[in-house]
Formats: structure tokens, C-alpha cells, sequence
């Protein structure tokens, strides 16, 4: 967001857009909803497959840390490619509204 402090342009809207992003940040998703988004979203356009075998995700539940985290649990996340946590990532910012907030994607062992 361009502002200028000269022309007093768009001074209150930078800061209205700083307070949505902290209540991004801040904002908690209960396990159950996110589960049913997401996998979903997953059944919708599945995980590529490596070596011939695919990763099946179990669900998902988001980490008790001071910014949004989430881990999804697969049975071997080594099969899990960097392109498709990107993917869920954008799917995760794009159904719960985290639009500037830091996040991160755990892929864990179930």
C-alpha cells in the first residue's frame, strides 16, 4: 500500500489495514471446521504422486503459537512436495481470511 505523509493520502486506511492483519493474526480456527475445508480442498485436487505412491492426509489442526500455524498429519510426509504445501497455504489464506499475517505449514508423521 502506497501512502504519502506530504499529501495525507491513505494515512487511516494503512492503519486500518495494520489492525485487520494483527486480527489475522490473532484469529483461531477450531479443528473441526478447518478439517472439513480442507480436506475437501485436498479431495478436490489431490497431492501428486511420488515414486508412484501417494500421501493420504489424516487431518489437520492448527499450533498453539503466537502466529497462525498448522500441521497436517500424513502417513509419510516424506512423499509431500514443497509445491503442495504451498497450495495448502494459499487454500488456508484464501477460506479463513489470514490476507498479510506470517504463516506456517508443518506436514507431521500420524
Amino acid at each position: 500500500m502506497f501512502i504519502s505523509a506530504l499529501d495525507k493520502q491513505r494515512i487511516f486506511q494503512a492503519v486500518e489495514t495494520a489492525m485487520e492483519v494483527y486480527e489475522n493474526r490473532t484469529r483461531r480456527v477450531k479443528t473441526s471446521d478447518l478439517n472439513e475445508v480442507m480436506m475437501a480442498a485436498i479431495e478436490a485436487t489431490p497431492p501428486p504422486s511420488v515414486h508412484n505412491r501417494y500421501p493420504k492426509f489424516k487431518y489437520v489442526t492448527q499450533l498453539p503459537t503466537p502466529f497462525p500455524s498448522f500441521a497436517f498429519f500424513v502417513n509419510n510426509p516424506n512423499y509431500v512436495r514443497d509445491s503442495y504445501i504451498h497450495f495448502l497455504e494459499n487454500q488456508l489464506r484464501k477460506n479463513f481470511n489470514f490476507k498479510g499475517a506470517p504463516m506456517e505449514v508443518y506436514i507431521r508423521s500420524k
